[in-house]
């Protein structure tokens, strides 16, 4: 693993690239974040919905951390992971490089979040550019939230012992989230197929690192960490895709609402 320093500069020097790309439009004619809006809609909530759930950035986690919850696996995890240390050498240094990860993570989200086209005229790039943040800064914050509520309602003890806040794990949340939404945005930018994969490969490799560092440093257990991402990732997918408005080709997904004598019928349609 390159060291977060290396990282760095390199998504430094990727950003200058990146952020020139931004003053161009989608394909559709719209800028980046000009399509924003605070009410979406039953179908769009519904299809975002259902999007995020069958990401498998989502759904793998959610049963990773299930699989770690049978026979102590975890436990047994966490304690080979934390007495041996054989990513980042040490607790201490796995503790550090969790946060330097996690910023670096949600770092390359900013700059991908700049570099998506929202327009050629400065008025109108700068109110996209506040409206796609919004969203996206709304999206994090929320993620977070809700991995805070469950931290409280839990009250699972760390594996240091050091408080009662372990589960689910919050830098797991974060770097999911924002890998999420940098991957997402990524997708906006005239690149070639193999570019783009590369990009948002690379965020789930630095996101993957946050969530391991933080058991290495013998803060979270397996479980905890996988919870996180798949918060994160459902969270910041759901926002993203129902209220920043951009078009991304998705696989065709439609939920159907329909009144019965009952209440409401929801339906979900796959087109192939």
């Amino acid at each position: 693993m390159k060291s977060p320093s290396a990282t760095l500069q390199i998504q430094f020097c990727c950003s200058l690239v990146l952020v020139m790309s931004g003053c161009g439009t989608l394909p559709n004619g719209h800028g980046w974040g000009q399509d924003a809006t605070l009410w979406p809609g039953f179908h769009r909530l519904g299809r975002a919905a259902i999007q995020a759930a069958i990401d498998p950035v989502t759904w793998v986690p959610t049963a990773g951390a299930t699989v770690f919850a049978v026979d102590h696996f975890d436990k047994r995890v966490s304690n080979w992971a934390s007495e041996h240390t054989p990513i980042f050498g040490s607790k201490s240094t796995a503790n550090r490089d969790s946060t330097i990860l996690l910023d670096i993570t949600c770092g390359g989200t900013v700059v991908t979040a700049m570099a998506a086209p929202s327009g050629p005229e400065l008025g109108s790039w700068t109110l996209n550019k506040l409206k796609g943040g919004g969203v996206e800064i709304g999206a994090a914050a929320t993620a977070g939230g809700v991995t805070n509520l469950l931290k409280q309602a839990v009250g699972r003890e760390r594996p240091d012992g050091s408080s009662n806040t372990s589960f689910p794990s919050g830098h797991s949340t974060g770097a999911f989230a924002c890998a999420a939404l940098g991957g997402q945005n990524i997708r906006t930018l005239p690149l070639p197929k193999s570019a783009e994969l590369a990009v948002r490969g690379g965020f789930l490799v630095l996101a993957t690192g946050t969530a391991w560092a933080r058991v290495e440093a013998k803060r979270h257990y397996p479980s905890d960490v996988l919870a996180g991402a798949a918060i994160g990732n459902f969270v910041a997918r759901f926002i993203h895709d129902a209220f920043l408005g951009v078009d991304l080709h998705l696989p065709p997904v439609d939920v159907l609402f329909a009144p019965s004598r009952d209440g409401l019928v929801v339906g979900l349609s796959l087109n192939f």
